[in-house]
């Protein structure tokens, strides 16, 4: 199966199904709340957010659910337990709806992961 190409992260959100762009969205606005500094971008068919070149999280959108993570997750500090994965470096969280966003919890991963 061959990864979709997108030229904008607007156009990643567009091509998602309607309940996944609603928590996409939802993460966004988080995002540029918590990390303003972090640029958007599309990296390996999903929505990121980038510094400098560096890719630091992103959203996949999974048939039933958002996948909000972080490309070092592994080296993050997750006191409350939020993070999947077993990868050697990526883990994220599984967002349903937008409610499951946790600011507080979120925000602490994300400032970390965008030191």
């Amino acid at each position: 199966m061959k990864m979709k190409a997108y030229a904008t992260f607007d156009a990643y959100l567009a091509d998602q199904p309607p309940r996944n762009r609603t928590v996409i969205r939802s993460l966004r606005k988080f995002v540029r709340r918590q990390a303003p500094h972090l640029a958007e971008s599309v990296k390996w068919g999903n929505g990121c957010w980038v510094k400098g070149k560096s890719p630091i999280a992103y959203v996949y959108s999974a048939v039933d659910h958002v996948q909000f993570g972080f490309f070092g997750g592994s080296a993050l500090k997750d006191t409350r337990g939020l993070l999947r994965g077993e990868g050697k470096f990526v883990r994220h969280i599984r967002v349903e709806k937008s409610a499951d966003i946790d600011e507080r919890a979120f925000a602490t991963l994300l400032k970390q992961a965008a030191r």
